[in-house]
């Protein structure tokens, strides 16, 4: 399927703290990245354009998500909170709190009406995006629950938790139809292949095993990395997939030889997650050296893999070995990023997510625009306040004038009477 290397295109450095989570924008070339730092950032491919960091959660920030639209972005933090943000530079954002623990997962329906969320209290909840009413809740897991996932046709939830299993459920019934059993270890993430018929599972064993969810049975088993396995990514063609680890590198497996085909060196550190773009023309990772890399495939056009057969891992080929190397210094980097502090917008999510409403725009000129009129109202209210003050300290010194002549008039007076 490959064509030549992939290749590193962009580097991102701007966050605090490690990276968690990481998805791009369905409508444009940008991606948008969660970090322990409690921040959300957003970053554009073009080299000219700012990145944007959000500051809204008081604690540290374990997933996020872009809506199918991109008009919304959803973000799960240890504060217990999800915070639904438009992506624009007035930071315009609602809050809700969704457990009673530190919410690990969050993910769009594929209409982008619902929101899923995973919970170290142990649950999984459904939640309406317009006004966030709570919908269902699925307690079926008996431990921390890292990952939950939509299916492609919004039927079905995919989730793993700390006691060891992975599961699936119907949205319709809010029950658990089906148990896989990690017993050797349990599993950080979770994802549905692209056809719908299968499920991989990044494992803190450093495996990654693919089901099939039809017949319920193991189809694929990589012992590929040499830590535990973070996240990982389907290509949206369903041939390729994407790892990352703890042992500071990405992998990319072809699934339908079965074996790991490349090895990317770059990060400094554990690789924590990954996410290949809709178009599948890049794929970008985060680490625990606080940087987001954007890598482009160089992959060949293929036709969509229907599904997975049983594949035995091929060990006799090695993968690729690609190694990059990026600068350490982020100064220039935080030149370019533009802090926005979310602020309540309490009906700013009625109807948002439909095709009518403009995305994002990746120049900000759209959103330019409006922060210009923001502000030109507000110094228009300023000057107004103004005026008032100056007819205020006018009058005050007319009072103060009046008094002194008052006094004066005593003194005089006393003195005319002694």
């Amino acid at each position: 399927m490959a064509n030549e290397d992939p290749t590193l295109e962009r580097h991102f450095k701007g966050h605090k703290d490690a990276v968690t989570a990481l998805e791009f924008c369905p409508t444009g070339k940008k991606l948008v990245s969660s970090s322990l730092d409690h921040t959300v950032m957003i970053w554009n491919l073009q080299q000219q354009i700012r990145a944007y960091r959000f500051i809204g959660h008081t604690d540290a920030v374990n997933d996020v998500c872009f809506s199918p639209s991109g008009n919304i972005m959803a973000s799960a933090s240890r504060d217990r909170s999800v915070r639904l943000w438009i992506p624009n530079i007035r930071g315009d954002s609602t809050e809700f709190r969704a457990h009673n623990a530190a919410v690990r997962s969050v993910h769009f329906s594929p209409d982008g009406q619902q929101l899923v969320t995973g919970s170290d209290d142990k649950t999984i909840k459904i939640w309406t995006v317009h006004r966030h009413k709570f919908v269902c809740s699925i307690p079926t897991h008996t431990n921390w629950v890292r990952c939950v996932r939509f299916s492609p046709d919004g039927r079905m939830l995919v989730s793993c938790a700390d006691d060891k299993s992975v599961k699936l459920h119907d949205i319709h019934t809010a029950s658990t139809i089906h148990t896989f059993p990690e017993l050797k270890g349990s599993s950080n993430h979770v994802a549905f292949h692209p056809s719908g018929t299968c499920i991989a599972a990044a494992n803190a064993n450093n495996s990654v095993k693919i089901y099939d969810i039809r017949t319920r049975k193991l189809l694929q088993h990589y012992d590929a990395h040499l830590g535990p396995v973070h996240r990982l990514s389907f290509h949206p063609s369903g041939h390729i997939l994407e790892t990352c680890s703890a042992d500071g590198t990405l992998k990319l497996l072809d699934l339908l030889e079965g074996r790991a085909i490349y090895t990317l060196h770059g990060h400094q550190g554990a690789v924590t997650c990954c996410g290949f773009a809709h178009d599948g023309e890049y794929f970008a990772s985060g680490g625990r050296d606080q940087q987001v890399m954007v890598w482009k495939t160089n992959f060949k056009p293929v036709e969509l893999c229907a599904g997975l057969e049983v594949t035995e891992e091929a060990d006799h080929e090695e993968p690729l070995e690609v190694t990059v190397a990026v600068s350490p210094d982020n100064s220039e980097d935080e030149e370019r990023i533009t802090t926005v502090r979310g602020g309540k917008a309490p009906e700013a999510f009625q109807n948002t997510d439909n095709k009518s409403n403009k995305p994002f725009n990746g120049n900000g000129e759209e959103d330019i625009a409006t922060s210009l009129q923001h502000v030109k109202g507000s110094l228009q209210h300023i000057i107004t306040q103004l005026d008032t003050l100056t007819q205020t300290v006018v009058i005050l010194e007319q009072r103060l004038s009046l008094a002194e002549n008052k006094i004066t008039e005593l003194v005089n007076n006393q003195h005319s009477s002694i």
